[in-house]
């Protein structure tokens, strides 16, 4: 029985996937698929499945269908699942008809995101379940593939999790080299919102902390929205966030794991942000599979 892990389709930056798209073909394509063009008939109608070889929560299918119609608009595409789906080994995901060379042409890079997304997909739904009776957010961070931000976090979303700050233009997060660069916590505190300020920018701060040092020194300064948490145990972060009350938006993150993700959950904090999502995830294998029209 498949289920759906409560993801709907947004609004996606069409022009950045297209971009996206155009570099990765012309990075993999270059002068010609010589082994499409040497083998197979230019005239050639076939189809193809997408085949699911894993149990896990399939992603990328809308990212997919802009992949084939870039490749070759005569490609037409049946989809039969649907971002976010649970699925399992032995079921298909879509057939696409067309042109035969360019459903080879296309083949792998629609093959290779949606196998990271899924994967991505599958490991944060994992977390998500863990947590789901609980006011808690499981969110991604920055540890993303370069250039493939966009889909890691919106395979993030698929999966059910929350996005945390996209880059480094949406958010002043002062962590910890900021701070002792700066030249302590307060100082770091005053600069980032003398810069706001100067700079008319709408953007929250948010201040990671190391100890109860750092963390009082930003309650007796105040002057941000969120603070970090990072690296504490439990028990210290459940100290932590009673000590912070309702005042602050809490995050914590350092090596949080499937295994320990309950425990943290369950001190309160608002967030928990998880580089693993996005940095050590097992791809789930799909295959696209030629199915002879003739």
């Amino acid at each position: 029985m498949r289920n759906n892990t409560g993801y709907t389709k947004g609004n996606i930056d069409a022009d950045l996937i297209r971009n996206f798209i155009k570099e990765a073909l012309a990075e993999d394509v270059g002068p010609g698929d010589y082994t499409s063009l040497s083998t197979i008939p230019a005239n050639a109608i076939q189809t193809a499945r997408l085949l699911v070889k894993d149990d896990g929560v399939i992603a990328g299918l809308e990212l997919s269908e802009y992949i084939f119609k870039a490749v070759d608009p005569q490609l037409t595409v049946k989809y039969l699942l649907s971002d976010g789906d649970f699925v399992s080994k032995g079921d298909v995901a879509f057939e696409v008809s067309g042109p035969a060379r360019s459903i080879t042409i296309a083949e792998r890079l629609v093959l290779n995101c949606m196998q990271r997304m899924s994967g991505i997909a599958t490991t944060t739904w994992k977390m998500v379940d863990l947590v789901k009776d609980l006011p808690v957010k499981v969110v991604d961070t920055r540890k993303t593939t370069p250039l493939f931000r966009y889909f890691e976090k919106w395979a993030v979303r698929i999966g059910g999790g929350h996005n945390h700050r996209y880059a480094l233009y949406d958010m002043i997060l002062i962590k910890d080299n900021h701070v002792d660069y700066a030249g302590g916590t307060v100082n770091a505190i005053r600069a980032a919102n003398e810069f706001r300020k100067a700079n008319n920018l709408n953007l929250k701060i948010e201040i990671e902390v190391r100890n109860f040092d750092e963390l009082q020194q930003v309650l007796d300064y105040g002057n941000i929205e969120r603070i970090m948490l990072d690296n504490f145990s439990t028990d210290n972060l459940k100290k932590a966030i009673d000590i912070i009350g309702n005042r602050y938006t809490t995050e914590a993150s350092g090596g949080i794991t499937m295994n320990t993700l309950r425990a943290y959950a369950e001190t309160g904090v608002n967030e928990i942000s998880v580089g693993a999502l996005t940095h050590s995830i097992k791809s789930l294998d799909l295959s696209l599979k030629a199915q002879r029209n003739d």
